[in-house]
């Protein structure tokens, strides 16, 4: 196990900070860039958009077996590897010179991604107990993971305007590199893996394979629609995989996840509610970004600078949240801040075409901001609360792997929702309607979020540790390191 004696806090938070910045950048960097990569690499129309979707299904399709990983053979190893994965498929998509080669490389982004996130959470769980400091390093995480997602728009647009689209791949070696330093510098080895503890081969199958295809089914609706029969024959397949994983690991002597952890109304609220959080916050991000775009004429970079007041309102909510829950529980700030996201997302709604960014969308995204960020902090941790160093990696990969299926489900979901009142036209008039109409369906989401804390919750800390393995299973994970 981390322990601060082991390792040096601060160091471990950077580098956990570092790298979670560069995977939620790469989530976004690369949207602004596609038309220069399409006439540079000559992607065919409909195979563009899988150098967005490719990264997307191989992060969120690994992330349990990522976070099992990490529990079964360290953070720190798989911290490592994840980084050095990801570095160099960013190399290679920086020097790709075929379709093929791009999409080939951020699918290995995905990979290296899907090993390292859940291990930087897993670090953080493991070096900080549970309590304001463990809530602080979590708000300094969260913040710096939205800012990544908010600022890759921006980033992407001046890196293709005067660095050229390549950058926007050869952007993440030193920000790799200098992740790797801090690891090197201040993250604990760890023990040596426990003898005889193999990975759930057949979990991890199932796992992968099912949420593999629900992403896939989800991202191609753009395409095919939700009641082709490509779309529903997937998703089935996808639901079937999934009831199999339930399945099998009830019954696995050393599960991919412990379906006890779930019995916790930490984790399992926790899940949930970043589920609707993630939905609501990644689809917002998209219409505003539309909206600015396509109804009001900003360029890329204006539109990515127009953001930066919604990173600086996140930062003062996550302040705001470590103060809130120094002395009372996660609840405290979830509550208050999903509501105050769902305000600021409905005064959202009420954009116009003939508006501007002063008086449609300033006010909207600090509102927005503030209200993010009081949930983003408190929400890891309490999907970690109460979860023991040995499941850490586990609960990490369970907690990342609902985030992005939020963000996944709730963008396909959303934007078709705005197409079908949009329909055919694309006057600004009807794109304003249809982005209103996903805007205040985005505040609905946080609406939920609010009530899943107050029902699902704990009021009390009294009611914080989860259900622990059996005593078979308990004796096994003794040796298995953080």
């Amino acid at each position: 196990m981390y322990k601060n004696s082991r390792g040096r806090p601060g160091v471990v938070l950077a580098a956990a900070a570092v790298a979670q910045f560069v995977f939620a950048l790469d989530m976004s960097v690369v949207n602004v860039a596609l038309p220069a990569i399409r006439t540079a690499l000559g992607f065919a129309p409909l195979d563009l958009s899988w150098i967005v979707h490719v990264y997307a299904l191989t992060f969120g399709g690994l992330l349990l077996l990522g976070g099992r990983a990490c529990d079964l053979y360290g953070h720190r190893r798989l911290f490592l590897a994840g980084l050095a994965v990801f570095g160099l498929c960013s190399l290679v998509g920086g020097l790709a010179q075929a379709p093929w080669q791009l999409i080939a490389a951020r699918a290995g982004q995905g990979v290296g991604a899907a090993a390292a996130a859940p291990a930087a959470l897993g670090m953080l769980t493991t070096t900080f107990p549970e309590g304001p400091r463990r809530v602080r390093a979590l708000g300094v995480w969260s913040a710096v993971n939205a800012a990544g997602g908010a600022l890759g728009v921006l980033a992407g647009g001046l890196l293709t305007e005067y660095a050229g689209w390549r950058w926007v791949m050869l952007v993440n070696l030193p920000v790799v590199v200098a992740a790797v330093a801090l690891v090197l510098a201040g993250v604990a080895a760890g023990a040596q893996p426990a003898r005889g503890e193999k990975v759930d081969v057949l979990g991890a199958v199932l796992a992968t394979g099912g949420v593999g295809l629900l992403m896939f089914g989800v991202v191609r609706t753009d395409a095919r629609g939700w009641g082709s029969p490509a779309t529903v024959a997937t998703l089935a397949a996808a639901a079937v995989l999934l009831g199999a994983f339930t399945f099998a690991e009830s019954r696995a002597p050393a599960p991919l996840l412990r379906l006890g952890l779930l019995r916790s109304r930490w984790v399992a609220g926790a899940n949930v509610l970043v589920f609707l959080a993630a939905a609501g916050q990644f689809t917002a991000f998209y219409f505003a970004s539309l909206y600015m775009q396509q109804v009001l004429g900003m360029g890329s970079a204006a539109t990515g600078a127009a953001f930066l007041p919604f990173s600086v309102s996140l930062v003062v909510g996550t302040v705001i949240a470590t103060r809130v829950t120094t002395t009372r529980t996660s609840r405290a700030a979830l509550v208050p801040g999903a509501l105050l996201a769902a305000a600021g997302l409905a005064w959202f709604a009420f954009i116009s075409p003939r508006g501007g960014f002063l008086t449609d969308v300033l006010g909207p995204c600090v509102i927005t901001g503030i209200g993010v960020g009081l949930v983003l902090a408190p929400v890891a941790a309490a999907a970690t609360t109460g979860v023991a160093s040995r499941e850490a990696g586990m609960a990490s990969g369970l907690f990342n792997s609902s985030r992005q299926l939020g963000g996944c489900v709730g963008l396909a979901v959303l934007a078709t929702i705005a197409a079908l009142r949009t329909g055919t036209a694309t006057d600004p008039a009807a794109l304003n309607d249809g982005y209103a109409l996903g805007l205040a369906v985005t505040a609905g989401l946080f609406v939920l979020a609010a009530a899943v804390a107050i029902g699902v919750l704990p009021r009390h800390q009294a009611a914080m540790s989860a259900p622990q393995p059996s005593a078979p299973t308990k004796n096994r994970l003794e040796g298995t390191p953080s």
